[in-house]
């Protein structure tokens, strides 16, 4: 007998620009093992030096007809801009990730049937830009703590999760 699995939003990490968790919030406590904080620590260090590696793995491509005369025809160069580790997928779950022009990310787990996950990305990026970003007394690379993100977060999650 095969378990249904249904369409669902687990949790969200943010880390900063330089690897630090700045917010990690389940919202399905069904879904995901759940781990330590020294382990969230750990996993936002980690993703964020792969996600750092594999931007730079970017394919290089021959552009004879665009190299400028200065530099000699046949030069290899790169996609602008990189964009490393976007999606991570299990058996279990996805790992969606989401990279601000500023550099912080946004991890998203789901599961693995969940559809418009980058809609979701969107909309959780628009309530940072609004409750975190805009609130007079967030200090930058700091831990979030705004009660009003909290609320408008778990009320559309709750909303997904429900569906």
């Amino acid at each position: 007998m095969k378990l249904q699995r249904c369409k669902t939003v687990f949790a969200l990490i943010i880390i900063n620009k330089a690897g630090g968790l700045v917010y990690n919030r389940t919202f399905y406590e069904g879904g995901l093992q759940k781990i330590n904080t020294n382990d969230l620590l750990v996993l936002a260090g980690t993703f964020h030096g792969v996600h750092a590696i594999t931007s730079r793995l970017s394919p290089v491509k021959q552009t004879q007809a665009q190299a400028p005369p200065t530099q000699p025809p046949g030069l290899l160069t790169r996609p602008e801009p990189p964009s490393g580790l976007e999606v991570l997928e299990t058996e279990n779950f996805r790992l969606q990730c989401f990279n601000t022009m500023t550099g912080t990310k946004f991890l998203l787990f789901t599961d693995t049937t969940q559809a418009n996950v980058d809609v979701v990305m969107r909309r959780v990026y628009e309530m940072y830009s609004d409750y975190v970003m805009k609130n007079p007394f967030y200090q930058l690379e700091m831990p979030i703590r705004c009660d009003m993100f909290d609320r408008k977060l778990s009320s559309y999650i709750r909303e997904i999760n429900n569906r």
